[in-house]
């Protein structure tokens, strides 16, 4: 049963059968079932696809669109309801489509640029390349290679062996003579004698068998040119030349060539320009642009065309006539401006126009008065008339019949009253303050006057009386507008003005509270602008009103310092430690000034009234321990510093103490006042710095200084110095391992300090570790990535090529930092790019003047690349900077053998010190 064969196994399947139909399979179709490419029909007569085919219309038919009217309405009748109703949809349809348009093409415009941009076309990628072309001469042009010798077989390979050149004997020149000559002879009898035979002539002969001489061409052709270029040059007539060279060279320097796309643009205005003024004729603006067209084009004489029909068009545009008499000569443009007066008599552009083109100055003061005729009350016409009158007296009748004419020019009064006497002056004055009572300038001009004839008691009631009734005439000025006022008055030399406007209006519309902040704000802004007299004006009016207040003192102080004498300086001070005993501040910058001055008597006579005032002030004890012992009276500081430890006796009184043995070298004396200083204030990490640095100038122990230095970490853990010295000292012992462990310790109790990590990347450097070096810096930059002096050394642990990277890394991370500037500055240095050196250089300074390191670098940067006034400036900067910080600064200037130098020979100490490296 199970072995019987199937009856349709072996028989063809049926029309249209696809098998497993019925579970759901839809059947596919191989190469082998489809046969030939022909058609083919089944045995029925029906064709599979043909049917597949109907039932596909049929099943479109079936889900076909209601709306759709080609195919549902296709035998309708199409009527004009059809046709209106599809023109409204059209309509609606364009109009939706003009709303979007905008965005569409701006959205197309900037996605085509952005496309441009990145894929730019060939032409314009080689753009710069093809504009150097022109810079090319003609044998940089015949020394380009051609590409067949540059690529594939044809490539010429350099050759090691060089090119040798042998001269050619006389012998096989005169042999070859002869043979050319033999052949020339030989080619004459044969043509008959009709080609030349001219010896030595570069001839061809051509396909009539005539012989071509290029030579005598050539030389007929030159010939011909230089007798055209004759007859160009010379006059026929005359015989002279008619050719300026000069003149031609500029001519063809004038010729401005355009481009194909300004050509284009130019004949686009033309015709733009041309419908405004043909459809609107009395158009000003128009007419004049364009004829500044045609300007630009280079038609001078159509742009003169133009603004003439304008100035007919429109006569009345004091704009038209000023254009065209600026297109024409200076004939032709007092012709034009005469019309104009005649069209606009009252147009002062046009009449000061026409002053402007006489040359004469009678011609322009009988211009100006026959324009005073027709505008008398003119302010511009008058002060052009009186300006151009150099005799004072006439000056003065043309001011008295202006003020007239326009009483309400202050101008005029003003210049009237500068012109007259003291007593003319006042009147004139006067009788301007009763015309125009709202006129602060009038006022200022009277107390101005006042003090140039000296009364200087007068200048305060004028300015005073001069609020006062602007006030009642209700013209109030704001503070600001007044300090304006009391700056020019300054800039004009009226000091005692100046200082009464600030008086009068300092106060006004400023509240109780906030008087002496606003006060301080203009004091500050005045000296920024460089007005000093009026800043020294607040700060008085200031004091006066707060005679209590130090820090107005101060700042006063600092006034006179930087722009007053040593005189006005100590009258300040003197005033201000009367009303401010207890300020040792004040104390402290008058002793100072009169140290400096080299008189050492008047400073320690200050600082005995500072004591009386001050009898327990650690500042003033420290100040005249300082004055006794930068003049090496240590007798006397010894002394002082034993009554302040009794008095006083603060840790840095202590620590001034042992400083004071040491510098001395009485090195037993300063351990003793140091195990005394360090048991009554054992966290002044100070105090442990100097014990441990004496063991190591004193005896050279190390050691012991190790140890001091471990009890002084253990007391005082946040002090990063002592864990950098303690490193230090370890490393010098030798054990290298307990620096790291050290270092690495101190990071921990002190997270995100640079520099504990600069050390750290340092003892790895001096042990020539560079790879752990590297891996400290880059810990230490995720730790710290704002420090300037951990980028500094990571940009020095790399290559010189990688170097510059590094440095616009540490510029991006910390731009205003001025050790990674300074960095920066090294590294053009190291480059010999000399001027970009010195300029970040100056710019680090300039971030920060308290940054000792940077002055010192760039010393020795001008040391060897700058001359001697470049190397004073740096100097005067350090000097007026006086910095304090720095890593090779705060060395040398603490070092016990530099003690007492100025900053003049910290600085060339520091610059000897450093090391540019490699």
């Amino acid at each position: 049963m199970f072995t019987a064969v199937k009856d349709f196994i072996g028989k063809p399947a049926p029309p249209n059968y696809v098998a497993g139909l019925g579970r759901g399979a839809t059947g596919f179709t191989t190469r082998s079932d489809i046969g030939p490419a022909r058609e083919s029909t089944d045995a029925g007569g029906v064709d599979p696809a043909k049917a597949m085919g109907r039932e596909g219309e049929e099943d479109d038919e079936q889900y076909q669109d209601p709306d759709n009217e080609v195919g549902l309405f296709s035998t309708a009748p199409y009527e004009e309801d059809d046709e209106e109703a599809d023109r409204v949809w059209d309509m609606i349809d364009a109009k939706m489509d003009e709303r979007r348009k905008a965005r569409r093409e701006a959205r197309e415009r900037e996605e085509i640029a952005r496309f441009r941009k990145e894929r730019p076309k060939i032409s314009e990628q080689f753009a710069d390349l093809k504009r150097q072309l022109t810079t090319i001469d003609e044998s940089e042009w015949a020394a380009i290679p051609e590409v067949a010798d540059l690529v594939g077989k044809n490539r010429k390979k350099a050759s090691k062996v060089p090119e040798r050149f042998t001269p050619l004997p006389d012998t096989m020149i005169a042999a070859a003579k002869e043979k050319l000559g033999y052949s020339n002879t030989t080619l004459d009898d044969k043509l008959g004698g009709i080609a030349s035979t001219v010896a030595g002539a570069s001839s061809s002969v051509g396909e009539d068998g005539l012989m071509t001489n290029f030579r005598e061409i050539g030389q007929a052709r030159d010939k011909v040119l230089g007798l055209k270029l004759d007859q160009v040059s010379h006059d026929s007539a005359s015989g002279k030349t008619t050719v300026d060279p000069k003149g031609y060279l500029t001519d063809l320097n004038s010729v401005v060539i355009k481009s194909d796309a300004e050509i284009g643009d130019i004949k686009k205005a033309r015709l733009l320009l041309n419908s405004v003024i043909t459809t609107n004729p009395k158009h000003a603006p128009g007419w004049i642009a364009a004829a500044r067209l045609e300007e630009v084009a280079g038609r001078p004489v159509h742009a003169r065309n133009i603004i003439a029909k304008g100035c007919e068009q429109c006569p009345k545009n004091e704009d038209v006539w000023l254009e065209s008499a600026r297109l024409n000569t200076v004939d032709n443009a007092k012709v034009i401006l005469g019309d104009a007066v005649r069209h606009l008599p009252q147009s002062v552009k046009i009449w000061l126009k026409a002053v402007s083109l006489e040359t004469e100055t009678k011609a322009k003061k009988r211009v100006l008065r026959r324009a005073l005729e027709f505008i008398p009350n003119s302010v511009k016409l008058w002060r052009a008339a009186v300006n151009m009158e150099e005799n004072p007296e006439d000056a003065k009748v043309l001011l008295s019949r202006a003020v007239e004419l326009v009483p309400l020019s202050v101008d005029l009064w003003l210049a009237l009253a500068r012109l007259e006497t003291y007593e003319n002056a006042q009147k004139v004055l006067n009788k301007a303050r009763t015309t125009i009572p709202t006129s602060h300038e009038i006022w200022i001009a009277a107390a101005r006057l006042q003090e140039e004839h000296g009364k200087i008691e007068m200048v305060d009631r004028i300015i005073t009386q001069g609020v006062k009734v602007l006030a009642q005439a209700g013209v109030v000025l704001d503070r600001e507008q007044w300090l304006d006022e009391a700056e020019k008055c300054e800039k004009n030399g009226s000091i005692s003005t100046c200082q009464a406007i600030v008086r009068a209006t300092i106060g006004s519309g400023v509240e109780e509270e906030d008087r002496k902040s606003t006060w301080m704000e203009d004091a500050e802004s005045c000296v920024a602008r460089g007005s000093i007299q009026t800043a020294r004006a607040i700060y008085a009016h200031a004091l006066k009103v707060f005679p209590g207040k130090p820090s107005i003192w101060q700042q006063a102080a600092f006034l006179e310092k930087s722009h007053g004498t040593a005189q006005s300086l100590e009258e300040l001070l003197q005033r201000a430690v009367k009303y401010c005993p207890q300020a040792e501040v004040l104390w402290l910058m008058g002793a100072k000034e009169k140290w400096l001055a080299g008189d050492v008597e008047s400073a320690r006579a200050i600082l005995e009234e500072a004591f009386r005032a001050n009898p327990n002030s650690e500042q003033i004890w420290l100040a005249a321990v300082k004055v006794e012992s930068e003049n090496h009276e240590y007798d006397r500081a010894r002394k002082l510093l034993e009554l302040a430890r009794k008095e006083s006796g603060t840790e840095r009184v202590w620590m001034k103490s042992a400083m004071l043995e040491r510098q001395m070298k009485n090195y037993d004396q300063c351990r003793t006042l140091l195990d005394e200083a360090i048991d009554k204030y054992p966290t002044f990490d100070k105090l442990w710095m100097i014990k441990g640095q004496i063991e190591v100038e004193s005896a050279g122990d190390l050691v012991k200084a190790r140890e001091t230095y471990n009890k002084a970490v253990k007391s005082c853990p946040k002090s990063v110095t002592l864990w950098i010295l303690l490193a230090l000292a370890e490393e010098k012992l030798n054990m290298i391992t307990k620096a790291r462990a050290t270092l690495e310790k101190a990071r921990f109790i002190n997270p995100k300090t640079p520099e504990l990590w600069v050390q750290a990347i340092r003892i790895e450097k001096r042990n020539n570790k560079m790879n752990v070096a590297k891996s400290i810096a880059a810990k230490a930059l995720q730790e710290c990535p704002t420090s300037g002096a951990i980028w500094t050394e990571v940009i020095f642990l790399e290559a010189r090529p990688q170097r510059k990277a590094r440095s616009v890394d540490a510029l991006k991370k910390c731009e205003h930092d001025p050790i990674v500037v300074t960095a920066v500055a090294r590294l053009f240095w190291i480059d010999r790019k000399i001027e970009k050196a010195r300029n970040w250089f100056q710019k680090a300074v300039q971030i920060d003047p308290d940054q000792g390191d940077s002055f010192a670098w760039w010393y020795k940067f001008e040391l060897q690349h700058g001359n001697k006034e470049q190397q004073d400036l740096c100097l005067k900067r350090c000097v007026a900077a006086e910095p304090h910080h720095g890593e090779c600064w705060q060395t040398v200037a603490k070092d016990m053998a530099n003690m007492g130098k100025k900053t003049e020979d910290i600085l060339k100490l520091s610059a000897e010190k450093l090391e540019l490296g490699k």
